[in-house]
Formats: structure tokens, sequence, C-alpha cells
């Protein structure tokens, strides 16, 4: 798998990724959500390419205190090949190189095969209840 950022000629493909992974919430409107993150460290959005085509996807960020994971996603016929792993270590070294002391990001408690992943990598649940106000409605 080869990694790079994101390019504007992505963005269906992306939508299309994180909907046939399951990543899409009414809520939240994936077009708003990739036009935000262009705006901020657009370098940071990180794209799998398997022979050209687009198989995995991941945002990182750094807001100078922590860094982020946000919708990794790789295609489910592609899982179990470490394309997840090689993101999030590539998301890593970014921010590591930014000087970003602690990563974070979110997986919803009844997720059981990614909190799995992430435990692999050597992510533990924090002793936090996570919040969220929601300041423009998608």
């Amino acid at each position: 798998m080869h990694i790079r950022a994101f390019l504007a000629s992505d963005e269906a493909a992306v939508i299309a990724l994180w909907n046939e992974c399951g990543l899409l919430r009414p809520w939240n409107d994936p077009h708003k959500d990739i036009v935000r993150k262009l705006s901020e460290q657009p370098e940071m959005f990180l794209i799998g390419e398997c022979g050209g085509e687009l198989v995995a996807s991941l945002m990182a960020g750094f807001d100078g205190h922590r860094g982020w994971l946000n919708y990794l996603a790789v295609a489910p016929a592609l899982r179990h090949r470490s394309f997840g792993r090689l993101l999030v270590a590539e998301a890593e070294r970014m921010l590591t190189e930014r000087g970003c002391p602690k990563l974070n990001l979110q997986v919803r408690s009844s997720n059981a095969a990614v909190l799995a992943f992430y435990a692999k990598l050597g992510y533990a649940p924090d002793d936090v209840v996570s919040m969220g106000k929601r300041l423009i409605p998608d």
C-alpha cells in the first residue's frame, strides 16, 4: 500500500469507502467533514492506495496539546493486511514530528473489533467521559 495526502479528486471514493465501512452518521455530513479537514492540516488527511485504487483513509490532526485520529477506514475486502496499522504509524510519525505528546481517538464502545485493533497498536482506554456539543449543524 502506498500512503499519500488526500486529493480533491478522492472525495467520492473516500465517502464511498466510509459508507462501506459503516463510518457515516446522519448528523455528520461527510462532504462538510472533508472541507473542514482540508482547512486545517490537509497534509494529515492520509489516503492508502493499492494499484492506483483508493483502499484506506485516515484523518489526523494536532491542536498543539493533543493529536487526534478520525475516519480510519480500510476496504473490508482488504482488511488484515496491515493497511490500518500502516496508516496509524504514518499519522503517529507525522504527529511526533510536530511535537505531539499524546494521541487521542474515539471508538464506539460496541465496536469490539476496532477496540481490539487499537489495543494491538498499544492504545488503551483513558479514564474519561467523552462529551460533545454541536456548534454548527450539518
